[in-house]
């Protein structure tokens, strides 16, 4: 069905992406920036699951600009992707008034300029085969905030206008674009949370965080042939906690 690359494939909600991804058929290069023997452990675990799936980490850290440069040099020499999902992401809380500019930089750097780099290097070649898919992982934050999520809600609300501006540009060509808005999902980012996580849960219609394997679920669909009419979308998955009047800790 296509290649598709995956950032930050490595652990969590990504590699849940992955083993989707490969489930439904397609060859995935996915990129790491620490995690190398988890990289190791999934490409190998992936490839018994899905015989003749080719299945490649590579080591790239999305801060570096200048290894960014070199990554996207190499995509625009090389073969030409069905799919590109954005899940790498960078947390950061602190309060809006003293937010510091540096790692608020390195957020919007990593979870958003990243992104449009790749999108550069990626979507021609797909507009040319007229048929791609583009997701990236946005969260909730972009539209209902909290205390501390200035500087990461600024960024996934930047990544939400960017794709639908890139999705108008696109559908003629053959190219969806759409973001999926996660809400607690059960990876190790929640870690920092666990105090707080029966109270979350209970404030959560669901009653409970999201799973990884669901998310991976929602975006194997949106890279699927059937997805193709669903361009511009904000796919929120939540448990129903933004439908509710919201949640505190």
């Amino acid at each position: 069905m296509g290649r598709v690359l995956v950032t930050g494939g490595a652990k969590g909600m990504g590699a849940a992406i992955v083993r989707a991804l490969a489930g439904a058929g397609h060859d995935v290069t996915f990129t790491v920036r620490s995690s190398g023997a988890a990289a190791e452990a999934l490409v190998a675990e992936v490839k018994a699951s899905h015989p003749g799936r080719d299945i490649v980490a590579r080591a790239l850290d999305l801060a570096d600009k200048d290894a960014v440069e070199a990554f996207v040099g190499e995509l625009e020499q090389g073969e030409t992707y069905y799919g590109l999902v954005h899940n790498a992401g960078q947390p950061y809380d602190q309060l809006a008034a003293v937010m510091d500019q540096a790692k608020a930089e390195a957020v919007m750097q990593i979870n958003f300029f990243a992104f449009t780099r790749l999108v550069s290097a990626l979507i021609r070649p797909m507009m040319r085969a007229r048929t791609g898919r583009i997701v990236a992982i946005g969260s909730v934050t972009a539209e209902r905030s909290n205390q501390g999520n200035a500087a990461y809600g600024a960024s996934k609300a930047a990544l939400a206008a960017y794709c639908r501006t890139l999705a108008i540009e696109s559908a003629k060509r053959g190219v969806a674009v759409n973001i999926v808005a996660p809400g607690f999902v059960d990876t190790d980012m929640m870690a920092k949370y666990a105090d707080y996580r029966d109270k979350m849960e209970s404030q959560i219609p669901a009653g409970r965080f999201a799973r990884p394997e669901e998310i991976g679920g929602l975006v194997a669909y949106l890279l699927s042939p059937l997805a193709g009419y669903l361009t511009g979308a904000t796919l929120t998955m939540d448990g129903g906690l933004t439908a509710s009047m919201g949640l505190s800790r």
